[in-house]
């Protein structure tokens, strides 16, 4: 089995191998595209740096970093040497430090003019909590006051969900969201429940040239193709956080057992 044992997004990834999944999946979406782009387009891969002072993963607890020791009780035979007399430190914990993270995206530009058409956006932790969401949302605004559409793919449960006004967001776990150019303010949104596929999406380019189609759920089953992450790299052993409702969390539990079942 070369896929996921979840029909569409595996929770699982919300966690240590997030980084190394999203970029993954910002290849494939470019891998995806780019024969579908030619000869007027080319998806390239963007790179910036955001602020991430939260010092916690997406799981909400200390990264596992070499910088950082691991949270530990100081014994005070070891403590004895090193402070004397005085009495030692109880607990060492970790102080939240903050660090440059890097985000890739894919930038849509037309080839004869190099201008900027299309970005698309994978949400990550940084850009859904504490200084770094607010800074996302600045950049956000920034570029809906351009010409260039935005596509956003929010595959996290945990953190802040993109502002928007009218109306409440259908209940989901999972969100794309597409602001085009033309159309502005209005976002066009596509709820996506734990349990189904990941739609094809369509991608605007320029006027009159028609979207082109990004079936998110082949680029995420290409991800695990090719990195295998269901083999030993993700943990089913527990549930997957940020918590799960019961009717859920029992469903998660069910496609696990059939997996490990087969």
């Amino acid at each position: 089995m070369n896929k996921s044992p979840f029909p569409g997004m595996d929770p699982y990834l919300e966690g240590e191998m997030w980084q190394e999944f999203h970029d993954r999946l910002i290849n494939q979406i470019s891998a995806q595209l780019m024969p579908l782009l030619r000869p007027k387009y080319v998806a390239l891969l963007s790179k910036y740096y955001t602020v991430d002072q939260s010092g916690l993963d997406i799981t909400g607890t200390p990264k596992k970093r070499s910088i950082y020791p691991d949270v530990h009780i100081t014994h005070l035979k070891e403590a004895a040497v090193e402070y004397g007399t005085m009495p030692p430190p109880t607990v060492e914990l970790v102080s939240p430090l903050s660090e440059q993270v890097p985000i890739l995206t894919v930038e849509i530009r037309d080839i004869a003019e190099r201008r900027l058409v299309t970005v698309i956006e994978v949400l990550s932790p940084a850009n859904k909590r504490g200084p770094g969401f607010q800074e996302y949302i600045q950049k956000r605004e920034a570029l809906l006051h351009t010409s260039t559409h935005l596509l956003e793919i929010d595959l996290l449960r945990a953190g802040k969900r993109i502002p928007l006004l009218g109306g409440e967001l259908p209940p989901a776990p999972y969100y794309v969201f597409l602001s085009r150019a033309t159309r502005r303010p209005y976002t066009e949104v596509w709820p996506i429940q734990l349990r189904e596929p990941l739609p094809a999406i369509p991608v605007p380019l320029l006027s009159p040239d028609p979207d082109v189609p990004l079936a998110l759920q082949n680029a995420i089953d290409a991800c695990f193709d090719l990195v295998r992450y269901h083999e030993r790299l993700l943990d089913y052993t527990q549930l997957p956080p940020p918590p799960l409702s019961q009717e859920d969390a029992e469903w998660v539990e069910s496609v696990v057992k059939s997996f490990a079942d087969e």
